[in-house]
């Protein structure tokens, strides 16, 4: 969410900002009209106020002297409804403005190139060589259906399209790049390894605004009076543990990581990516979300684009780095970098982390804050969150990159140990 004071002191130059940058329009006229009913509404409520407080006491002054106290309370009863009245309409006119406030998406930070959509982003760099192969490249698809190991028909048949089940060596080598990742991330970038709720409630989702804007992208349970959401990523889950918190700030920056199953309705038709795993309704991913404080959060940001680099270059896959533009990028993002890794199959890069800087955007639904210890003053946070990686993107990309003639796949050196020392899977 915006700063307020955005919409009050700065509402015209805020939706100068949101038109170029985001391609979104805001409705100045609506929330000038709102903002001036909220100025009317407040100061007559605290003029109301201060008279009925003044009327209480002249009440107890003429009590005091043995007066007649009648006509008073009459007027200050007639105070207490129009008070009463006044209080609701400004906790309506509050509320709308709320509802707006709630649909508008992030300033992008000044360093973000302004474009329309993805064609607009800005490749920054690439890692590795594509392999040149000396026999026809199978895809993911093809090379898992050999031994029944991805079984999208099975999938089907026990949750509907976009579901796949993994068996035997598949399955194994899936679990083990969970494994890899979650061990890099604790055991060399001083990441927190959690375990978190992948069903939550809707303050939950909320506090890093998924609700209200995107509740159609959401698979939600209902029992009883007590309405749950599926995470569409542990982003959801870990960066909700610093809600309603004051960190101290030597805490930060707070890292954490978790590996979770995600859940994602996403609607509509993908073309070649309704095939396999590209797009799926659950997969998996290892989370990475950081807590920072606003002048070093951009730093932060730096290093966890590199977290997610280190994952892939340990598996030796080709990949490429982009600075998102304006138009592509995520709702609450103030800048966001994405890496593509090399498909063979698609003979070209596929989405596999993005990273991004929210800076206060979640953190004042969440009011996450941490003290400031010059002032001593309580100060929100910045939040950032990235993929390091999406499991079953990596596995493709693995299946596809490490293929054999034969059909067979050759196992990374650094997911060995993770698979009892095999190379490959046969």
């Amino acid at each position: 969410m915006l700063d307020p004071a955005l919409l009050r002191s700065r509402l015209a130059e805020t939706a100068a900002r949101l038109k170029e940058t985001r391609g979104f329009a805001l409705d100045v006229a609506a929330v000038e009209a709102l903002e001036n009913q909220r100025k009317h509404l407040s100061t007559e409520t605290q003029e109301l106020q201060n008279l009925r407080n003044t009327r209480s006491k002249a009440i107890g002054q003429a009590k005091a002297k043995g007066e007649d106290v009648a006509p008073l309370m009459v007027e200050v009863t007639g105070i207490g409804d129009k008070l009463k009245a006044n209080e609701q309409a400004l906790a309506d006119v509050q509320a709308k403005l709320s509802d707006i406030a709630l649909l508008i998406p992030n300033i992008p930070h000044e360093s973000v190139p302004v474009g329309r959509d993805e064609a607009d982003n800005k490749e920054i760099s690439r890692w590795g060589t594509p392999r040149n192969f000396d026999f026809e490249v199978k895809d993911h698809v093809d090379l898992g259906e050999r031994h029944g190991w991805l079984d999208g028909g099975a999938g089907a048949k026990l949750s509907g399209a976009r579901f796949t089940v993994l068996r035997g060596q598949l399955a194994q080598l899936h679990r083990a790049l969970g494994q890899f990742m979650i061990d890099l991330h604790t055991r060399e970038h001083g990441y927190l390894e959690c375990n978190v709720p992948v069903l939550v409630n809707s303050d939950t989702m909320y506090g890093t605004t998924q609700l209200p804007k995107f509740e159609e992208d959401l698979f939600a349970t209902q029992v009883g009076d007590s309405r749950r959401y599926l995470i569409p990523t542990a982003e959801v889950s870990l960066t909700n543990l610093v809600r309603d918190t004051i960190q101290d700030t030597d805490a930060l920056p707070l890292r954490f990581t978790a590996h979770s199953l995600c859940f994602r309705a996403e609607a509509g038709s993908y073309g070649r990516d309704v095939r396999g795993m590209i797009r799926q309704h659950q997969f998996e991913k290892v989370e990475m979300v950081q807590v920072a404080r606003a002048s070093e959060s951009y730093v932060q940001l730096e290093e966890m684009v590199g977290h997610a680099e280190k994952v892939l270059q340990k598996l030796n896959l080709p990949y490429r780095k982009l600075l998102l533009c304006t138009g592509d990028m995520g709702f609450q993002s103030s800048k966001t970098y994405d890496l593509e890794v090399w498909l063979p199959s698609q003979n070209t890069y596929r989405e596999i982390s993005s990273c991004s800087n929210c800076e206060d955007f979640q953190s004042r639904r969440l009011q996450a804050r941490v003290r400031n210890p010059e002032t001593n003053k309580s100060e929100l946070v910045h939040t950032l969150n990235g993929s390091g990686l999406a499991v079953g993107r990596t596995l493709i990309a693995v299946m596809e990159n490490y293929q054999n003639s034969d059909g067979s796949i050759t196992i990374p050196e650094a997911l060995r140990p993770y698979m009892g020392g095999t190379g490959k899977v046969a």
